[in-house]
Order: C-alpha cells, then structure tokens, then sequence
C-alpha cells in the first residue's frame, strides 16, 4: 500500500507540472489568434478610449509575464477569472456545460466499449470469416470518416428525410442519439481492431490450448480465460478514447447544437474571449489526465501481477 501511495503521488505531481505546461502553451497561443480581442469586445464602432477601458479592464494592457503568472496564481485557487463576453466567472459557466459533454462522452464510450469489444472478440474467434472481413472493413471506415461529416449525413438521413430523429439540441427526447453515434463511431473502430488483434495473440498462447485440452466450453476459454489476459491494452484504449472524446466532442457539438463545452469553446474562441479558451482548454486537459491516472490505477486490480514500485 505504501509503494502505491508513493506511486499516487508522483503521479499527482507529474500530473501537476503537465497542467501548468498546457496552461503556459494555450496562454501563449490564444494570444497569437490574430484580431484585437478588445476590439471585438468593445465593438468594431467603439472609441479608442473605450477599447483602452477594455483592454485595461482584461489586463491586456500589460506584460505577458505579468498576465500569465495573475492567471496561474488565480487558477491554483479554482478562479479561472471572468467571461470577457459575458463578465460572468469563467468556472461558473464550464461547470454549467460540463454534464452535457460528460454526459455525450459517457454514452459514446459505453457504445465504444461495447460494440468495439464484442465485435472484435467475435472477428478473433472466427477469423476470415464473413463476419471478420466485415469488422475489417467497417473499422476502415470508421477510422477514416471525418466526424463532422459523418454528423451531416445522419442529420441528412435520420433527422430531415426519415424524421425519426431531432436534427440539433439536447431538449427533445432521443436527441442525444445522433450526437453519440457520431462521436462514437472512431472509437468502436478503434476499440474493435484493439480487441481482434489482442485477442488473437493471448488465443495463441500456451494456456488457452491448456484450457481447451481440459475439455472447458469454448465460451469459458474465450471470455473468462483470453479476454481476461486480454483486457490491459484494451482498457487503455477506452480509457484514451475517453478522454479523447471530451476534447473530439467540439465538432460534434458544433454540428448538432449540443450545449456542452465544446460548443462554447467555439463560440469563445470566435469571440476571442480568452479567459473562457484558456479555462476550458484546462478542463479538457485536466479531465484527460484524470481519466489516464484512473486507468493506469486500474491495472492493479484487473491483474495482480501488476505492482508500482
């Protein structure tokens, strides 16, 4: 329990050290966006005095040194500063975003894992099959369709010919569904393929044909047996798909009009406003880097060979 202790913390520092880099590297980025954010505050037919209000009032005005060590020494203590559009805090409105985009990763990693698993276990056991030659192709296209598109095409289909479903939103019964199989789809792709091929290699080891000799049913030796020794890479993969899929629901959500963070990253970046971009670029990391901390912890338990030292 002590080395693991030791191991959590490390972790939580390294984990400490990354989220100052990102906060330094999306400080310095956003100001490279071209415009003059109090230019675009203020409006295009606002005075020169008022864009010097504005650009006083967001702190602008002086040395990028001096903003970024205000921001990071604000940040450490949960004040992420005020909206520049709204003057709202910028916390405040994340967290008014957050479940819609938790919510949407949710669901789309639970479709991943899911279909991605089953799917992949089956290819694996009926290799050059129909049905394997099918996954084949069907993680071909699912890592290689644009998301954005994929989004256009079922709105096309499902929302506007067929009708079954709402085109954009979140207030009507189902209209999660669209967004998820959007945003889940190169995560089943890449789930899929992750399974077959480890699939494929743990069958072929020495303890598989064991269990098979020993006249155990084939279902016992595939899912209770392989897949077992086979969840390690696997889990990894949802667990990075995961946090992936917080930060790839920006385009989803602009398509279809979901109210989560991703949307409004979009919204503030249009409308340069640099404290709401910073914070939310923060919380995709910070959330990324908690769902990696969660599943490396989880090795400890799925295979007890594992131990940090």
């Amino acid at each position: 329990m002590g080395t693991l202790r030791r191991y959590i913390m490390q972790r939580l520092v390294a984990s400490g050290l990354t989220l100052v880099g990102v906060s330094c590297i999306v400080f310095v980025m956003v100001r490279l966006l071209p415009g003059d954010p109090a230019r675009v505050i203020a409006g295009l037919l606002a005075s020169e005095d008022e864009v010097t209000a504005v650009r006083r009032q967001l702190g602008l005005d002086r040395a990028l040194s001096v903003q970024y060590g205000r921001f990071l020494a604000r940040a450490v203590r949960g004040d992420l500063g005020l909206s520049a559009r709204t003057s709202e805090p910028v916390v405040r409105e994340i967290m008014a975003r957050l479940p819609a985009t938790l919510k949407l990763a949710l669901i789309s990693t639970l479709l991943a894992t899911c279909l991605g698993v089953v799917s992949g276990v089956v290819a694996a056991t009926h290799l050059y099959s129909g049905f394997d030659y099918l996954v084949s192709l069907a993680t071909l296209f699912g890592v290689s369709m644009p998301v954005y598109w994929l989004g256009l095409i079922f709105i096309i289909v499902f929302a506007v010919q067929l009708n079954w479903l709402p085109a954009a939103g979140a207030d009507e019964a189902g209209s999660f569904v669209l967004p998820s199989l959007t945003l889940a789809s190169f995560s089943v792709a890449l789930v899929a393929r992750m399974t077959r091929s480890t699939m494929l290699e743990v069958l072929g080891q020495e303890f598989v044909r064991t269990a098979r000799a020993k006249g155990l049913r084939e279902y016992t030796v595939v899912y209770r047996h392989a897949l077992r020794n086979a969840l390690i890479p696997i889990i990894t993969a949802v667990g990075l798909q995961f946090g992936a899929l917080l930060g790839g629901a920006v385009l989803t959500e602009t398509v279809f009009g979901w109210p989560g963070m991703g949307q409004l990253l979009v919204e503030s970046i249009f409308a340069r406003d640099y404290p709401m971009v910073q914070g939310i670029v923060l919380m995709f990391s910070a959330l990324f880097i908690l769902t990696n901390f969660l599943v490396d912890l989880s090795y400890v338990f799925i295979d007890p060979r594992i131990h940090y030292n």
